[in-house]
């Protein structure tokens, strides 16, 4: 009989096979990469893998899970930080991750978003939408926050202006992943991105640097 395995050792295990399909998924992106290819990097069988995921849209969207756990603390403003300085620090984090774009799962994310059936399917895969209206909202958050304290005075919806800074860095990251960082100017973009929101969230003189 075999021995039973406790439910932290499930969660640990599960943990580390998705940083071993993040890995593969970054390597080869999503079109390419096989199940057996997770398989083969992780050293374990076909029955256990698929007692951890379905399928390998499971695995990626576990993967994108894990990966936006670990980005939601980047919009928790640290002791002593101004909203705005939270914001341009966000955006400086933006820019190294683009700067390094070859190693991220830029190309993986937009393999699975153009030709996954399931990311097509709105109803079958709700986490997409999930997870945009929740980056959404916690950027929304902090600003409303800062409005809040009184150090932002925003000229239009919070919400709104979450959404277009998603869209910014969601098509910067594309074009140069396509183009390359130097021809996409990536930090020019990024300077005047910051103008704009300068502008768009009027934050006040004592918080700008």
């Amino acid at each position: 009989m075999a021995p039973k395995v406790s439910a932290e050792y499930k969660r640990e295990r599960k943990k580390e096979l998705v940083e071993i399909a993040k890995q593969v998924f970054i390597e080869q992106g999503f079109i390419h990469t096989s199940m057996q290819d997770i398989m083969n990097k992780a050293g374990i069988s076909r029955g256990a893998l698929y007692s951890y995921f379905d399928n390998r849209e499971h695995v990626f969207l576990e993967v994108l899970r894990y990966d936006d756990e670990k980005d939601m603390p980047a919009f928790v403003s640290a002791a002593g930080e101004s909203v705005w300085q939270q914001l341009k620090s966000w955006l400086d984090e933006q820019r190294s991750y683009i700067e390094h774009i070859d190693q991220t799962l830029l190309q993986a994310r937009a393999e699975f978003f153009l030709s996954s059936n399931d990311a097509k399917n709105k109803d079958n895969s709700p986490y997409i939408s999930e997870r945009y209206n929740r980056i959404t909202e916690a950027i929304a958050t902090v600003l409303d926050e800062g409005k809040r304290k009184g150090e932002l005075n925003p000229q239009q919806s919070t919400r709104s202006i979450a959404r277009y800074l998603i869209s910014f860095i969601n098509g910067l990251m594309l074009d140069t992943y396509h183009l390359g960082y130097d021809q996409t100017k990536v930090k020019e973009q990024l300077e005047v991105l910051l103008f704009t929101l300068e502008i768009v969230v009027n934050p006040k003189s004592v918080n700008k640097e």
